[in-house]
């Protein structure tokens, strides 16, 4: 199912290529994999995109835009639980929540932050917890959403330029 999903995929971006069609605006306002046009007209992946022949390579881990329904009505269905961000990269576009309730670090990605503020290191969040596939073992974070922010520290709103030092 998957191979056919990401072959249907390529095929329509390899259309919309030789077509010249204009690809719709990306509705999310969080940059995630967001090619740069040079001034030749080529694209180029952002830093730490892994790029095959200018084709971006499919995650494993379930985001929302590739989450089932199945998968997403389960996570909203389920318990709320609470934590602190331990690391959130806005420029690889992924985190690491520590939650209250254990000390193994749970993956978030950047399409699963509800909200207009990016999260930092020490800010308490909520969120629910998705099955990462195959193994269905462990978890990443899900409807994530900043309940109390760090004292002393500036947070910016997705819609900034994001600073350059922030790669760590």
């Amino acid at each position: 199912m998957w191979i056919l999903i990401m072959y249907l995929r390529i095929l329509i971006l390899f259309c919309s290529m030789v077509l010249e069609v204009p690809s719709k605006q990306k509705m999310s306002k969080k940059p995630e994999r967001k090619l740069d046009e040079k001034s030749s007209g080529e694209q180029s992946s952002p830093p730490g995109s892994p790029m095959v022949e200018r084709f971006l390579i499919p995650s494993p881990v379930p985001t929302r835009r590739t989450r089932t329904y199945s998968q997403s009505e389960r996570a909203r269905a389920g318990p709320v639980y609470h934590g602190r961000m331990k690391s959130f990269c806005r420029h690889q576009g992924h985190g690491f929540i520590i939650p209250n309730e254990g000390n193994e670090p749970i993956f978030v990605h950047i399409s699963d932050i509800e909200g207009d503020i990016v999260p930092v290191e020490g800010d308490e969040v909520s969120f629910k917890r998705c099955p990462v596939p195959p193994k269905f073992e462990k978890f990443c974070a899900v409807h994530v959403m900043i309940t109390r922010f760090k004292e002393g520290v500036q947070h910016e709103r997705w819609d900034s330029t994001p600073n350059p030092h922030d790669h760590d």
